[in-house]
């Protein structure tokens, strides 16, 4: 997490264990949660490989830092635009319309994160991080930089993150949607000085709502022949 390493390994272990109590639910409840369930689990990875760019910092480590803060983008640019899209598919009821423009939406996820990560394999230079004002700020280089503004790069990266969760058949996965919608506002109003550190914490927290949705099997109210 953005403010120590001891936070973001606590954060990360909380988070892992509210996504393995979430499969669990899942599978007693209805299989079609798993995927959606699993994002806690994907957050508090992510913030494993946080707490290890903090210890390489903190042991001036330039190999950890450069392989941990690999692993955090990893995250952020690929992992998390593909499974988003695709667990909300997996989530949509039987002949929904939605299910197509979500296949979409992962296939236009995986590009776009492959583009903004794979560059980095062949330019280690490019991932630069330093500590600001007692947070992680991930200062990297962007292949897109060369193309575009960088306001674009995240503009497009929060539409391909977002719009899947408000396509959805159900309330509450378009709240959720809101939920990151309203971390995107806080985090570049006040915290953009270590913006990516921030808004994938916050958005990790934000998955506990997902907890929520399946422990009390939210989707029933839009289709309570599937997950009744």
């Amino acid at each position: 997490m953005c403010f120590c390493e001891p936070v973001s390994f606590a954060a990360g272990g909380v988070l892992i264990v509210g996504g393995a109590f979430a499969g669990w639910k899942a599978f007693k409840i209805n299989k079609r949660y798993f995927p959606v369930s699993q994002m806690p689990t994907l957050a508090g990875l992510q913030q494993l490989m946080e707490g290890h760019v903090w210890m390489g910092v903190n042991n001036s480590d330039q190999s950890m830092i450069w392989w941990a803060a690999m692993g955090f983008i990893f995250f952020s640019w690929v992992i998390w635009p593909v499974w988003v899209p695709f667990s909300i598919y997996f989530l949509e009821p039987p002949g929904s319309r939605r299910k197509l423009p979500l296949l979409g939406f992962a296939l236009a996820g995986l590009v776009f994160g492959l583009i903004l990560f794979v560059p980095h394999l062949f330019h280690p230079d490019w991932v630069n991080v330093r500590i600001n004002r007692q947070s992680l700020a991930y200062e990297d280089t962007m292949f897109l930089d060369y193309l575009i503004p960088r306001w674009l790069t995240y503009l497009i990266y929060v539409f391909l993150l977002i719009t899947p969760t408000m396509i959805s058949t159900y309330l509450h996965i378009r709240l959720f949607g809101l939920t990151l919608i309203a971390i995107t506002v806080v985090d570049y109003t006040f915290l953009s000085f270590a913006y990516i550190s921030f808004f994938c914490f916050l958005a990790g927290l934000g998955t506990l709502h997902l907890i929520y949705i399946i422990v009390w099997n939210k989707c029933c109210r839009e289709c309570p022949e599937l997950f009744r």
